[in-house]
């Protein structure tokens, strides 16, 4: 079997990654805002006319490939990130204090990326590629990379959700469901109530203009796994206000116990439980909280052409 050589991007994520880890670690309490990381990045990284090359959005190739790859620190355990301030952690130093082997670091970097990625339910664990993949289709390979590349926008998407206010999760969670069609993209098709005593509901979307037949909503901006008893409480809120139709929203995920609750409810009620995973996936296909970085345009033979009568 060969030995995979690193990519031209992965030696200058490796070099990114450690250097945004030295500054760091230089840094007062360990700590830096976005901006001043980049610009440390950009002064200690030798950054060759490749890395600075400038797309069509204006983004330059190396801060892309940082905001892309940048989730490996994070799920490493080796920084964390609040509210656009990048914090060092124990292990991040101890990283940064030793010296610098770019494939060790990388692989290293990688292997506790799939850990964690293993350990959650918001995109299952793959087996590692073999080296077979090597000689995949380009269709193939282009769909490998584009999955991969939405399973990193996918944990960027919850970690951000999860730093934002609660009412922005509720406003989010009922501007994905009318992305998605549900109150027919009206205006005034849905609200979020948002306030203390609403009764376990957090937003209510009408799916016809009378108001006929209305879905309610409730969002939880957790980390840890909701369990049974707040998916009863919804069940009865829905059972008190006469509602048949429920959608649970979380950036975590459900216990067995939380799934077992809505499987066990009247056929006349409906009850869906989206989790961190479902969550992220429908925000990427119906372009909530993100947009297009670029387009590529995948071409092949066109043998009608050649064809000689």
């Amino acid at each position: 079997m060969m030995n995979k050589q690193p990519s031209r991007s992965d030696v200058l994520i490796a070099a990114m990654h450690h250097a945004a880890l030295k500054a760091l670690a230089a840094a007062p309490n360990g700590q830096l805002q976005k901006q001043a990381l980049m610009q440390a990045i950009e002064s200690t990284v030798p950054l060759d006319d490749w890395a600075r090359t400038v797309y069509d959005n204006g983004n330059t190739r190396w801060r892309s490939i940082f905001a892309f790859a940048s989730v490996e620190l994070v799920k490493g355990g080796y920084v964390t990130k609040l509210r656009g301030v990048w914090s060092i952690t124990d292990e991040g130093r101890a990283v940064a204090a030793a010296p610098y082997d770019g494939p060790a670091f990388l692989k290293e970097l990688l292997r506790r990326y799939r850990v964690w990625k293993a350990s959650q339910s918001i995109v299952p664990a793959e087996e590692e590629a073999e080296d077979e993949s090597l000689f995949e289709q380009p269709e193939d390979r282009m769909a490998s990379i584009l999955r991969n590349a939405h399973e990193a926008l996918a944990a960027e998407l919850i970690e951000n959700i999860r730093q934002c206010e609660p009412a922005f999760f509720e406003k989010l969670v009922l501007d994905l469901l009318l992305k998605m069609g549900y109150g027919r993209r009206r205006e005034d098709a849905g609200r979020t109530v948002g306030q203390a005593g609403d009764g376990g509901v957090d937003g209510i979307i009408n799916e016809d203009p009378l108001g006929l037949d209305t879905i309610y909503l409730q969002a939880k901006r957790w980390e840890g796994s909701v369990g049974e008893g707040p998916i009863r409480d919804f069940i009865g809120a829905l059972d008190i206000k006469g509602v048949k139709k429920g959608v649970f929203l979380t950036t975590s995920y459900y216990t067995p116990a939380a799934k077992a609750a809505v499987e066990g409810i009247r056929s006349d009620k409906k009850v869906v439980l989206i989790d961190g995973a479902h969550l992220a996936r429908l925000m990427i296909e119906h372009d909530l909280g993100v947009s297009v970085a670029k387009t590529f345009a995948l071409k092949r033979l066109d043998s009608d052409f050649f064809a000689q009568e």
